[in-house]
């Protein structure tokens, strides 16, 4: 018996909550771009950005990418959260996809109910037929701690769980260090439905970056012969800024304990909801004179360059976008080792009042003191600065190209689909069966 298979290009929806600055919106454009040839067509759904958060629309439009909006789906918790979940099961009805990928919390909340009915919901179940469409999600990070109260946490948990066991076929994480936190400690899917699929950008922007340096810091104003250390992202609760700057009065008081003479600077680059906090904040702590607020900004290939040290102070990540483009440009970073940090990082070389990994200096979350030291390190070391900076390049150039990415995701997808093919052509061959046994009775 021979089984015909459709040439048909495979029909990817894609869902995330909202195309705000960060890595997630990145990732789902370049993948909705680079899927769109005549193996694939993907549609790229979004929701609405909240007031006080960046748009990243025109990062669609300059890649080529039209989404399609829902305006009811958003980050926060609301009744409109039923007109959206209605809003994408018809969607699904229209285009009729053949894999549904989600991407961040709450889209995969939505998204794979949706799916759920979307699957269900057809005169086919009555004979064991459901709808033909695999369910991806995908964890940039994890709500799973360090964003709500314990109530609200173990109800998300318990409502991930559920999803991931009645309607994900594949889950996929961006870390060695997401898996084992989301399936092993948080116990969300099954060790079989997890992929482990590491983040890729565009590393081209940052060929010029040297010859960028001076552009950025000329705008700032800041001499050549000064270390400028930046934190780069949202400013929200979740990258705590507010220990960033408290790591700086501690690196102040370490310098005039040691009468280290070195000019030092810092700048935060992003913006959101708590930049008029972090301000008074700064100004409180005396840091007027040291600290830079740029607000957002859209070319990394120039701010990049023109930094000498990153710092991140997260209190829970996936894996952070800065972090990987800091490396690209040879930089140094200091992180808290959370979530995916400590992959990027590497093991540990060598202890102390830090930890020196291959890739950057690792300091335990919360701990201002420890990131004045790392810092501190970071400033008085310049050939430490440079062998860093040159590993972390390395590792992220054989690492994280989109290239590598669009490879690993249609690999994925291929997977999915052999494996919808063959569970096709089994519920075929036993109809087969069975009509050949009823003709012959």
């Amino acid at each position: 018996m021979s089984v015909s298979v459709a040439q048909n290009p495979v029909s990817i929806l894609r869902v995330i909550a909202r195309l705000n600055v960060g890595g997630p919106a990145k990732h789902v454009v370049w993948l909705t771009a680079g899927l769109q040839d005549g193996g694939y067509q993907s549609l790229l759904v979004a929701g609405t950005v909240p007031d006080g958060e960046e748009d990243m629309s025109y990062f669609a439009a300059n890649s080529g990418v039209k989404p399609f909006y829902i305006p009811e789906m958003s980050r926060e918790i609301s009744f409109k959260d039923v007109l959206t979940i209605y809003k994408l099961f018809r969607l699904f009805l229209r285009e009729r996809p053949d894999i549904v990928h989600t991407h961040t919390a709450k889209a995969g909340t939505v998204g794979r109910i949706a799916g759920f009915f979307y699957r269900w919901l057809t005169p086919g179940v009555l004979i064991g037929r459901p709808r033909k469409c695999r369910f991806v999600h995908t964890y940039h990070g994890h709500i799973f701690h360090s964003y709500y109260g314990n109530a609200k946490t173990r109800l998300f948990i318990a409502i991930e769980r559920l999803l991931a066991a009645l309607i994900t076929d594949r889950i996929v994480v961006i870390s060695q260090q997401q898996a084992a936190e989301i399936c092993n400690r948080f116990r969300v899917g099954r060790p079989d439905q997890f992929s482990i699929i590491p983040l890729g950008l565009d590393l081209n922007v940052f060929t010029e970056s040297s010859v960028n340096r001076d552009a950025f810091r000329n705008e700032l104003g800041i001499e050549e012969q000064t270390i400028l250390v930046g934190i780069v992202g949202r400013l929200t609760e979740i990258k705590n800024h507010q220990l960033f700057l408290d790591s700086i009065a501690h690196f102040q008081k370490l310098q005039a304990e040691s009468k280290d003479t070195t000019d030092v600077r810092f700048v935060i680059i992003g913006d959101g909801l708590l930049r008029e906090r972090l301000e008074a904040k700064a100004h409180s702590l005396g840091l007027d004179q040291q600290v830079i607020f740029t607000g957002a900004r859209r070319d990394p290939q120039n701010f990049y360059p023109g930094l000498d040290v990153v710092a991140l102070t997260s209190l829970n990540e996936g894996t952070p976008l800065t972090l990987i483009e800091a490396m690209a440009n040879s930089l140094p970073t200091v992180a808290t080792g959370v979530g995916g940090v400590v992959d990027l990082l590497g093991d540990v070389s060598e202890m102390g009042e830090h930890q020196i990994c291959q890739r950057g200096i690792r300091v335990p979350s919360g701990d201002a003191e420890s990131i004045a030291r790392g810092i501190k390190r970071l400033v008085n070391d310049p050939s430490l600065r440079r062998e860093l900076g040159r590993r972390g390049q390395d590792f992220v150039q054989r690492n994280y190209r989109k290239a590598r990415l669009l490879d690993d995701i249609k690999s994925l997808y291929k997977d999915l689909m052999s494996s919808a093919s063959k569970a096709a052509e089994r519920s075929s061959i036993n109809g087969g069966l069975a009509e050949f046994d009823r003709s012959h009775r």
